[in-house]
């Protein structure tokens, strides 16, 4: 497969101007149906609805736009689209196990993930084992003969655990595992499993690939023999398919893709570079960081990490931690990150809720996104906070 120019694929990969009255962005094609000029095209186009458009539950001419530069961004043959980065995650692996099977998967994935395999899957006779995948032994340890799926997350989106692609790739490929990786936190930009032998890569699409926080997103990348067995499986049957309005959000938010990654990455440096030296600051995680006890493997497998780092505070009151977040003001409290504005999640919000129990994360350990914000003029912000804890 020819590898494109960054560029080509962002600008003109899939849009055949010529088809719709030259216009620089792709039309919206809001129609959930299509006819066929006759019963012969007809028949064509009931024998394979992944190429041709029929219903758009299947395939969308404006989702199509956009699962080939995403197919092309990761290096990989072809994409699909769901309407949530959980769906892909769902599609991926349902579609490759039965009743009886066994998943391995890197310990403390992203929480839907843990639900699909905590929640959903054993009521179905698909068991798992979590494994701290920073080590390939782990992982070889608890490969069984019903093993059918190894489910990585490297780097993760909490304290950045890392595993070995390449090493997994060939482990898996030995066993005949299929081999599955979240690649939500790196985006294509950083880093392509692909180019390592992983079998399937999903994103988030919600975070950097749409970059603008209005559109929630899931994508799957593979050959087209995978594509075309989840499509005709579980995104048929199960119908969690994005939408063509969503579509066209997201293939403007990849227009800017390299810039803002690049620029969240730049600024994260620069903030983290200020509070490696703060003495209210415990521990810095970021894959990058010099401290980091995977920093060799992090720059062999990605070439940056982008603007989510955690950080672990000195404090020994709960209330002055509160206190704390409660200064920020220039950081959004949410879930999620990857979007134009920057973000903060602190443990300590998760701690003290009816009903659940507490997370076993320190309570003065935050979550920082760095989005496009002067750094400077976000570096104020924690710094005046810092004053108070």
């Amino acid at each position: 497969m020819q590898k494109l120019d960054l560029s080509d694929i962002l600008t003109h990969l899939g849009e055949e101007r010529s088809e719709y009255f030259n216009a620089v962005s792709p039309p919206v094609m809001q129609s959930s149906n299509f006819v066929f000029p006759d019963l012969a095209y007809f028949r064509r186009a009931f024998s394979d609805e992944l190429q041709h458009h029929v219903y758009t539950r299947g395939n969308n001419p404006t989702v199509e736009i956009l699962r080939k530069k995403l197919a092309a961004l990761e290096g990989t043959e072809d994409a699909l689209v769901f309407s949530s980065g959980a769906g892909a995650i769902a599609a991926a692996v349902i579609g490759n196990v039965a009743a009886g099977d066994h998943v391995v998967c890197q310990r403390a994935p992203y929480s839907w993930t843990t639900a699909l395999l905590k929640k959903l899957l054993t009521r179905f006779g698909v068991s798992h084992t979590f494994v701290d995948g920073t080590d390939i032994e782990n992982i070889k340890a608890a490969i069984q003969e019903n093993t059918k799926v190894l489910y990585l997350e490297s780097p993760n989106t909490l304290t950045f655990e890392c595993q070995d692609l390449a090493a997994c790739a060939d482990l898996a490929r030995a066993h005949g595992i299929v081999t599955i990786i979240d690649n939500s936190y790196a985006s294509p930009i950083f880093q392509n499993p692909a180019a390592f032998g992983i079998d399937i890569v999903v994103h988030s699409g919600t975070k950097y690939l749409n970059g603008h926080s209005d559109v929630v997103v899931g994508v799957l990348c593979s050959s087209k023999e995978m594509v075309r067995k989840l499509f005709e499986s579980e995104l048929m049957t199960l119908g969690g398919v994005l939408g063509p309005h969503d579509a066209a959000l997201v293939i403007r938010g990849l227009r800017t893709l390299p810039l803002r990654v690049q620029r969240s990455d730049e600024s994260a440096q620069a903030i983290i570079a200020k509070l490696e030296k703060h003495p209210k600051v415990a521990k810095i995680w970021y894959p990058f960081h010099e401290s980091f006890p995977q920093l060799a493997l992090a720059r062999k497998q990605m070439r940056g990490c982008g603007g989510l780092f955690s950080v672990i505070f000195k404090s020994d009151s709960f209330e002055q931690m509160e206190a704390f977040v409660h200064r920020i003001q220039r950081f959004l409290m949410a879930v999620s990150w990857g979007g134009h504005e920057s973000l903060m999640m602190p443990t300590i919000g998760f701690y003290n809720i009816p009903g659940r129990e507490n997370p076993p994360i320190p309570w003065t350990f935050v979550r920082f996104y760095i989005g496009l914000e002067d750094p400077d003029w976000l570096w104020e912000d924690i710094e005046q906070a810092l004053e108070g804890l």
